[in-house]
C-alpha cells in the first residue's frame, strides 16, 4: 500500500509506503504521480545499492553518467554526489538546471538517494515546475521558442560546481555539447525544457538573444513555480528532467548522495 500526498501548489508530491514491497500495481501510481507532479519523494527509506537499482529499474534502462565514474564496478550506474566540509567552490548542482541536456539523449529521470546530510533545512534541493511555467509564457514568446532549439555544453555556467569531483573521479571527457527543443509535450502537457546552467546559445541565431534569455531564466525560477524539498536521511526523490529544473542550494558541511538516471 502506498499512501500520495501533493505538496502545495502541486509541485511535487510525497509518497508514503516501503519501496522494497511495492507491487506492480503500485509502481503503475507511482508513475502516474511522476508524470502529474514532476517530482515525487520517499522518506526513511532504507536501502542497500542493490535495492535502489532494483527499484530503479522499474523506471526504464538505467544510465551512464557520462562525467565521473560510478560508485564501483558492481554499482557503475550510481553516481555519488558529493559535498565535502573541504570543499571551497559552491555545492554540486548549485546552479538551476536539468540533467545531462548536453548529450543527444539525456537521461528522462533522475533519482537521488540522500546517505549523509547536515542538519535539516540546511541543504535543501530546490525544483521549479516547468509545466507551471509554460502555462503562464506570454503567447508571442511561446510561438517564438517553438521555432527555435538551444545549444548546450557540459561546460556551462554550472560546471564550475563539479571541479572538485571532475579532478577525484572524473572520466576525462572533452567538452560535451547538444541541441534540443525547447518547448516539449509531455503526455497532455506541455513544459518548458531549457537548462540555464547548460546554456551556450539559440538555433537558429535570433537578434534579440540576450534579452529572450534573460527572460528564460527569469521567468523558469520564479518562487510561485517553487518547491524545496528539505533532505533528511535515507530519503529518495525522483523528478522527471523534462519538466523540472533544479538546483542545490547553499551550504557547509558534508553531503553525500547517490545518484541514478534513467533514460
Amino acid at each position: 500500500m502506498l499512501n500520495i500526498i501533493p505538496n502545495k501548489k502541486n509541485i511535487g508530491a510525497e509518497i508514503v509506503g516501503n519501496i522494497k514491497k511495492f507491487s506492480k500495481k503500485d509502481i503503475n501510481r507511482i508513475k502516474l504521480a511522476l508524470n502529474k507532479f514532476g517530482m515525487i519523494y520517499f522518506r526513511r527509506q532504507n536501502l542497500t545499492s542493490k535495492n535502489y537499482l532494483t527499484f530503479a529499474s522499474n523506471f526504464g534502462k538505467l544510465a551512464n553518467y557520462p562525467r565521473l565514474k560510478g560508485l564501483s564496478k558492481k554499482y557503475s550506474k550510481i553516481t555519488v554526489v558529493e559535498r565535502k566540509s573541504t570543499d571551497k567552490g559552491p555545492s554540486f548542482g548549485e546552479q538551476f538546471h536539468t540533467d545531462s541536456i548536453y548529450t543527444k539523449k539525456p537521461p528522462r529521470f533522475t533519482m537521488l538517494l540522500s546517505k549523509l546530510v547536515p542538519k535539516k533545512g540546511k541543504a535543501n534541493t530546490d525544483f521549479c515546475s516547468q509545466y507551471f511555467a509554460y502555462k503562464e509564457l506570454p503567447n508571442s514568446i511561446r510561438k517564438k521558442l517553438k521555432k527555435i532549439q538551444a545549444i548546450y555544453s557540459s561546460e556551462g555556467p554550472i560546471s564550475i560546481t563539479t571541479k572538485e569531483r571532475v579532478k577525484e573521479k572524473g572520466k576525462g571527457l572533452k567538452e560535451l555539447k547538444s541541441m534540443h527543443k525547447i518547448i516539449r509535450k509531455i503526455s497532455s502537457k506541455y513544459s518548458i525544457y531549457f537548462s540555464p546552467g547548460h546554456f551556450v546559445r539559440f538555433s537558429p541565431n535570433i537578434e534579440d538573444e540576450n534579452k529572450l534569455k534573460k527572460f528564460l531564466f527569469n521567468h523558469q525560477v520564479k518562487k510561485k513555480f517553487q518547491y524545496s524539498l528539505r533532505w533528511e536521511k535515507n530519503q529518495l526523490a525522483i523528478w522527471d528532467n523534462r519538466s523540472m529544473l533544479h538546483q542545490a542550494t547553499p551550504f557547509k558541511g558534508s553531503r553525500i548522495m547517490h545518484r541514478i538516471t534513467v533514460k
